[in-house]
């Protein structure tokens, strides 16, 4: 006959047990991006969209980034812009830098989305601001490219865009 502090024990245990689950899924899950992206430094661009992939697709917003830029420079998949553009996307909205900064130059020259200067600039300011300081300075020359094409109100839209904007993970 089970009594109260058998359950509580067995709960117990499933606890752990659930959390131990969890926690190999996540080391699993590092290792795997890390597994890609070695790939990818290998210029093994195959096997690295073949681990991102499925990440991506899981809300990896790392994962999601590389396969941008694997879709837009097509390595290991064929090149497509709209198909880079959503997952820099869904990176960027994530708050991936680097992601932000790429879909930014895919709106300035409106390959795979609408060409769009204020969107662009929206996700150049937003990138540059995230960016870590030794990139910093490249992006902020890049972003200030961009404004030169706008006028004052297209500026303050993109600000304004840029301040009311907030990261959203996607699991």
């Amino acid at each position: 006959m089970l009594v109260l502090g058998d359950y509580r024990k067995r709960g117990t245990v499933v606890a752990l047990f659930a959390a131990l689950l969890l926690l190999a899924g996540g080391q699993a899950h590092a290792q795997s991006l890390r597994h890609g992206i070695s790939a990818f430094q290998r210029q093994d661009y195959v096997t690295a969209s073949r681990v991102f992939i499925p990440l991506a697709e899981r809300g990896n917003a790392a994962a999601q980034s590389y396969l941008g830029f694997l879709f837009e420079t097509g390595r290991g998949v064929p090149k497509n812009y709209t198909e880079a553009a959503m997952w820099y996307r869904r990176a960027a909205e994530q708050g991936d830098s680097r992601a932000q900064y790429s879909l930014g130059l895919l709106y300035d020259r409106g390959q795979g989305v609408p060409q769009d200067i204020v969107e662009a600039s929206k996700w150049l300011n937003l990138s540059t601001a995230a960016s870590p300081p030794r990139v910093r300075e490249s992006r902020a020359r890049i972003r200030d490219a961009v404004t030169t094409k706008m006028t004052r109100g297209e500026i303050a839209r993109a600000r304004l865009r840029a301040l009311e904007w907030a990261p959203s993970r996607e699991h």
